[in-house]
């Protein structure tokens, strides 16, 4: 009986075990999707914008940016723009030499002051 009863706990730790486990994923997995779609910008919307542009116009063809893998996007980029605001976004368009491409651009006094494209490190 006591070989019985450990048997049925130890199965049940198992599947909430289990359970938290699939839990886990499908969080993670829904949080890289959710960074996707945060950062993902057509390369038609980067050649559309001039700089010189309104900070208002262009932020409002953009996706928010806000992501945990900014930092990662910085990586490689030219120098800021010195008193600018930068985003980043990774372009959804095909990769170059297998490296994603990823678009900068940098806002200052109201205006777009400078965009750039590089390949992520």
């Amino acid at each position: 009986m006591a070989q019985r009863k450990g048997c049925l706990i130890g199965c049940g730790v198992a599947l909430v075990g289990g359970v938290g486990l699939l839990a886990a994923l499908v969080f993670g997995v829904g949080k890289v999707i959710d960074a996707a779609d945060r950062t993902l910008l057509d390369p038609a919307v980067y050649e559309a914008v001039q700089s010189g542009d309104t900070e208002q116009d262009v932020r409002a063809k953009l996706p928010s940016g806000d992501s945990f893998v900014k930092g990662a996007l910085k990586e490689g980029g030219p120098a800021e723009p010195e008193g600018s605001s930068c985003s980043w976004y990774v372009s959804s368009g095909a990769t170059k030499a297998g490296k994603e491409t990823v678009f900068r651009f940098c806002f200052k006094d109201g205006t777009l002051a400078q965009k750039a494209a590089y390949p992520m490190q």
